[in-house]
């Protein structure tokens, strides 16, 4: 059996190896955005709370803790981090605040969430 960790290549393609090293370094400022917007997403609340304001477009913390079924604090706390992140914005009426995804994030989310 052979090592999974071991590498049998017979020759090393250095043209290859070169243009993969420029290639992730050209990339990288968006890759690090990238592994934040998924590492945010990683939580089950944050994705269904994108999911939930990428299809009904804005939506207040209570609505959001009735559709969970959660309370407040918790809800909050996910909002703040997406928030955070650039990815939600909100607009106060009256007193209430609404959330919503800027129009520059959605396309990038919805191709996230919808796979």
């Amino acid at each position: 059996m052979i090592n999974a960790t071991q590498c049998i290549r017979q020759d090393v393609d250095i043209r290859l190896i070169n243009s993969a090293r420029a290639e992730i370094f050209n990339a990288r400022d968006k890759l690090e955005k990238d592994a934040i917007v998924l590492s945010l997403l990683g939580s089950v609340v944050r994705l269904k709370i994108i999911y939930l304001l990428l299809k009904f477009d804005r939506m207040c913390v209570c609505d959001l803790c009735d559709v969970l079924d959660m309370n407040q604090s918790p809800i909050s706390q996910h909002l703040r981090k997406l928030k955070d992140a650039g990815l939600l914005e909100n607009k106060r009426e009256g007193l209430t605040i609404f959330y919503s995804i800027p129009q520059d994030k959605k396309e990038e989310l919805k191709k996230i969430v919808k796979g």
